[in-house]
């Protein structure tokens, strides 16, 4: 009986001795949890909504290219102090699709991964809600993960900001050239006048360059020819303009 005694006891604290160890690790995993879980979830929407009605003082890429030494020149403006013409272009050049979809352009999506199925070259899809959040949260690398938080974050700012707000934050952060990012800075620097200034001309000018701003400037043959293009979608697409 003893012996039994001695056994159940001896089988008690090993028990209890595994159960120490357990326990650490549980908690180490449920502090990891509610660490994802404020990182993916609570911090990102958080963020989202602040910037629902507050200007993001600074991008990724702005720092990334300021270390590169790159300069940093912007000056937010509110959608009413800048033209028309600005967020008419970006939509014909960039998105024509803006006032109607919810984030994703899926045709666009579609046609890209038919494209890829012939040539194995996999071009972009992107919408000007995607090139926000990527723009406003994340790195400019391409790469799955990046891929990923930008569909979710797409969503987010799908949801959470009107298509008004969501142009605005386009206009006011996008890179237009070295060191120059939001379309006051870019009219300033390009053509010696505010925003609410631009032309037609001016705004389809600024839209073609906005793919390769480091490189491309409205006085290339190449960016002027493509204007003349963008300043007849402008004139074909001009009733899905709606939502400004």
């Amino acid at each position: 009986m003893a012996s039994f005694r001695s056994g159940q006891s001896g089988r008690r604290t090993v028990a209890k001795a595994l159960g120490r160890g357990r326990t650490p690790r549980r908690r180490w995993l449920r502090a990891a949890a509610v660490a994802l879980l404020l990182l993916v979830v609570v911090f990102p929407v958080m963020l989202t909504l602040l910037f629902s009605v507050i200007a993001p003082p600074v991008t990724p890429l702005m720092v990334i290219r300021l270390f590169e030494g790159d300069g940093l020149e912007k000056r937010w403006r509110s959608l009413e102090r800048i033209s028309p013409h600005a967020a008419q272009a970006v939509i014909a050049a960039e998105d024509n699709l803006f006032c109607r979809h919810a984030g994703f352009d899926l045709s666009a999506i579609r046609q890209v991964l038919d494209e890829y199925g012939t040539s194995k070259r996999l071009r972009g899809a992107s919408t000007i809600s995607m090139q926000v959040a990527k723009n406003v949260f994340l790195w400019p690398a391409r790469s799955p993960v990046r891929k990923a938080l930008e569909a979710y974050l797409t969503l987010l700012i799908e949801a959470l900001w009107s298509k008004h707000r969501i142009m605005e934050v386009y206009l006011n952060v996008a890179e237009w050239g070295r060191g120059i990012y939001g379309i006051e800075a870019a009219a300033q620097h390009h053509f010696g006048k505010s925003a609410i200034s631009l032309t037609r001309g001016d705004a389809s000018l600024l839209a073609v360059i906005l793919p390769n701003p480091r490189q491309w400037s409205p006085q290339s043959t190449f960016v002027q020819r493509r204007a003349r293009i963008i300043r007849g979608r402008m004139g074909q697409i001009e009733p899905l303009f709606d939502c400004l």
